[in-house]
């Protein structure tokens, strides 16, 4: 081989890589960014529901009409519990396998309890169309109904 075609060929291998990593690395910023934009909605959505679930007041002005104020201030507070655990799980914190151990966890709570069984028709209808959300649904939804205090209910 001559030295030109040596030469063309190894900075032709240069180009291709550089051109691979860069593809890499935009592909995997646009990962990071939207991770940011999720973590930042999810931040907004956890401090509105900490305001709501403290704040009489302002939570009068969301309580369904056939609920009472402190009894959904406590379920806005669960709300808050499980959001936290679906960024986590979003985000990559919650380990494979490790879901179901978490919603059963959450699922021992009461209001947990009482919040999936008012709202968790609506959960699933935001989930719809994101496969990641409807999995999360899914899973909370199957330890809601396994938990002891729900089988008892439903006997």
């Amino acid at each position: 081989m001559k030295l030109t075609t040596a030469v063309l060929t190894s900075g032709a291998a240069v180009s291709l890589t550089t051109a691979v990593v860069g593809a890499v690395r935009l592909r995997q910023d646009a990962r990071h960014q939207a991770e940011r934009n999720e973590a930042v909605l999810a931040r907004n959505q956890l401090d509105w529901l900490a305001q709501m679930s403290t704040t009489p007041d302002l939570a009068k002005l969301w309580t369904p009409a056939d609920m009472d104020v402190e009894e959904y201030m406590q379920l806005l507070k669960a709300n808050q519990l499980i959001c936290m655990l679906s960024l986590r799980n979003r985000l990559g914190f919650v380990r494979a396998g490790h879901l179901p151990w978490y919603a059963a966890k959450l699922m021992e709570s009461d209001v947990c309890q009482r919040y999936w069984k008012r709202f968790g028709g609506l959960r699933a209808e935001e989930a719809e169309g994101d496969e990641q959300a409807e999995h999360f649904t899914r899973v909370l939804d199957r330890a809601a109904e396994n938990h002891p205090r729900a089988q008892a209910a439903a006997a």
